[in-house]
């Protein structure tokens, strides 16, 4: 893809993400605690975790191996941490999870087609598409890689200490949903979504990169509302116990 289609896709990106955004304040989107079949069969979530999160790792790794950049420091220290977090994402996180939860096949399907283009819109930048100039040995020592950095790492922690925190409100053979305490809960009831949405913009920053800044609004459209369904549900099981904790980010909304 040439950079001129490239920037057209992006553009169609964008769009799709304002469009989901909208959407996701007027229909659930299905899993989680807020499961619903309508959106099709139901298969365990470990597995559909797995099979959802697996290609865009696979999809960056493909355009890894066959670019001419694939020894090149900062383009291979930028995949370094995207596959980091999606190895996490795909083969540790969903073998934590507790309990015998499903999830529907038409979410997991959504979000396989959303993992394929966005490793797409990643790796062609990255990979194909960046000016040789940019992404040189000094780009190390930028402002830009450098609070991008801090940021990504710093969302990643929030992110999966979050899910950890979540996993371990239950005990064994507990399906009763709590309100969690801890960490960033104490300030949202989204933690774990504040933290992707601040690693992602780290990366969007690190990258200096417009793919990096739609794969950010991507996560922000489609978190923010999400997290408004989950402060409503909880709102509707615990109360006044919600204290003044906001839904995504803190002290804001």
């Amino acid at each position: 893809m040439n950079l001129d289609a490239f920037h057209i896709f992006l553009w169609c990106m964008t769009g799709i993400a304002l469009i989901v955004f909208i959407a996701l304040y007027f229909v659930e989107a299905g899993y989680g605690m807020l499961f619903n079949n309508r959106w099709g069969k139901a298969i365990p979530n470990k597995l559909a975790w797995m099979i959802m999160e697996a290609p865009v790792f696979i999809v960056m790794t493909i355009l890894w191996y066959i670019s001419d950049r694939r020894t090149e420091i900062v383009p291979c220290i930028i995949f370094l941490f995207f596959q980091i977090h999606y190895f996490q994402r795909s083969f540790i996180f969903p073998f934590l999870m507790k309990g015998k939860s499903k999830m529907p096949i038409g979410i997991m399907l959504m979000g396989v087609v959303f993992n394929v283009l966005n490793g797409y819109m990643q790796g062609e930048w990255i990979f194909f598409l960046s000016p040789e100039t940019q992404y040189t040995p000094q780009w190390l020592t930028t402002p830009q890689f450098i609070v991008g950095t801090i940021l990504f790492f710093t969302g990643m922690f929030i992110n999966i200490h979050s899910d950890r925190i979540v996993r371990n409100l239950r005990k064994p053979g507990d399906t009763n949903h709590y309100l969690p305490q801890k960490g960033m809960f104490k300030f949202v009831t989204s933690a774990n979504y504040f933290g992707e949405i601040v690693e992602w913009t780290g990366f969007a920053i690190l990258t200096w990169s417009a793919s990096g800044w739609v794969f950010a609004w991507w996560t922000f459209a489609n978190l923010v509302p999400r997290s408004n369904a989950i402060y409503k549900r909880y709102q509707t099981m615990f109360g006044t116990a919600m204290g003044n904790r906001k839904r995504i980010i803190p002290y804001i909304y």
